[in-house]
């Protein structure tokens, strides 16, 4: 299973914009390439899955065991020519003083031959020591080759490239000049996601070819099929039983876009037929039997989503029927009477009786854990839940808006064990069939969409 494993010294270093020129530069060249990318991250994968042409699997610790990482991995990569899989943060970096869910522990899990990006800004000689260093703290770590980044031109590479061949045996796999026109516009939260431009693939377009004329694809290609079979073998997952088919409305636009791909999956194999529909632009909301809002940034096309008058009235009188709703934080957002940022307020959707402020600072930023209430308003499902065996979740959230006086009189789902939520102790406001939560759930580890399923259904009957 050829593959390659791309992560870097230090966030930062440029490896998202490598790993996306490599996906498009060799999907160019007629291989189909699965992308994949290590940690809870939504919007990177945007940007890969559109280089790739096929979606980006987020491979995560927190929410997966090792045997599925090695599993969804192998059973994800069936098919393709080659994975790559795109780190987060450094290759070593953890807040764990043992380092148990790095970047290394994975490359290791996987037996992926890995690519270091290293930003070269300001550097010459002392890229020497730094690669010995790296190769030397964790000999299991199979690095195999680097990608001179943000070089300042051929002088500068030239004297890069003579350090690391005279004090490393590792092959320089090409230099990258620096452009600062192939820097992805930042957000609050990181990259701007790839939904929300119509010049993506352009951009995709552009990088693709740089890389092609300055990286070695054919010695890339080379060290990926080196690698030996994987250690854990593939399991595909277990297949559903067919249930009576749902209509699930999937808001989908440049305001609202993280999404999973094997949560969408699962909606599928278990009956739900996704119909996706747009806040912003839609005049009305389609037939369905229930809702998914995901996250995203509606607080950048709020005056968008404040115009869709229509559009907003028809979710509000959703909810007000009874009708079954997932949100997860821009979903959230949304669903509040307005948002805030600065000295602009926009009316929103109104369901919940609170209004959203945007802050300069996270309000809730990394893994969370939570507890489920004995409101929690899902039947049981497979892993269990309900009053008498209440779930543990891992999840994560990661947003700079806050809640502003929530109601006194909401229930909640969770009990927060870890994280911020909406108050820092509870989260999962509970409305009718409405569940709303800034935290993000993934089904592998929760089981959430059976139990969402079967509340629509629930819904149905009566």
């Amino acid at each position: 299973m050829a593959h390659l494993y791309l992560s870097a010294a230090h966030k930062s270093s440029g490896k998202t914009t490598v790993s996306i020129g490599l996906c498009r530069a060799l999907r160019s060249r007629g291989l189909a390439v699965q992308p994949f990318k290590k940690g809870p991250d939504y919007i990177d994968p945007l940007w890969l899955s559109q280089a790739a042409g096929r979606p980006c699997l987020n491979l995560d610790y927190n929410t997966m065991s090792g045997e599925a990482i090695g599993a969804a991995f192998a059973a994800e990569s069936a098919g393709a020519d080659l994975a790559l899989i795109e780190g987060n943060v450094g290759l070593y970096d953890s807040t764990n003083l043992a380092g148990t869910e790095t970047n290394a522990e994975l490359a290791k899990l996987l037996g992926s031959p890995v690519v270091l990006v290293i930003d070269c800004a300001g550097m010459s000689r002392g890229i020497a020591p730094l690669l010995l260093g790296y190769r030397a703290f964790d000999p299991e770590v199979w690095i195999a080759g680097v990608i001179l980044n943000k070089v300042g031109g051929p002088r500068h590479a030239a004297n890069l490239v003579r350090a690391v061949q005279h004090y490393t045996d590792l092959p320089v796999l090409g230099t990258l000049e620096r452009d600062p026109d192939l820097a992805i516009a930042e957000r609050h939260l990181g990259l701007m996601p790839s939904n929300e431009t119509a010049d993506a693939d352009a951009w995709v377009e552009r990088i693709g070819g740089l890389v092609a004329s300055q990286l070695d694809l054919d010695r890339l290609l080379s060290l990926a099929r080196q690698v030996p079979a994987p250690a854990v073998p593939a399991t595909p997952p277990n297949a559903r039983a067919a249930a009576s088919s749902v209509r699930i409305g999937l808001a989908r636009d440049s305001a609202f876009g993280f999404y999973y791909p094997d949560d969408l999956r699962a909606l599928v194999r278990g009956g739900a037929e996704l119909v996706e529909f747009s806040p912003v632009k839609d005049p009305e909301l389609p037939a369905v039997d229930g809702l998914f809002i995901g996250g995203g940034f509606p607080e950048y096309r709020m005056a968008e989503l404040e115009a869709n008058r229509p559009m907003r009235e028809a979710i509000a009188a959703f909810i007000t029927r009874g009708g079954p709703v997932y949100a997860e934080c821009g979903g959230l957002m949304y669903l509040c009477k307005a948002l805030r940022w600065g000295d602009e307020r926009r009316e929103m959707v109104g369901a919940l009786n609170a209004e959203v402020e945007m802050r300069q600072r996270p309000q809730g930023r990394g893994y969370v854990r939570l507890r489920e209430s004995a409101r929690f308003p899902w039947p049981p499902g497979s892993r269990g839940g309900g009053i008498e065996d209440p779930l543990e979740i891992r999840a994560h959230e990661f947003h700079h808006s806050a809640i502003l006086a929530p109601d006194p009189s909401w229930q909640y789902a969770y009990e927060v064990l870890r994280g911020t939520g909406i108050d820092g102790h509870r989260d999962g406001v509970i409305q009718g069939n409405l569940l709303a939560c800034y935290s993000h759930l993934r089904d592998i580890n929760t089981g959430w969409v059976d139990r969402f399923l079967t509340q629509v259904r629930r819904c149905q009957v009566h």
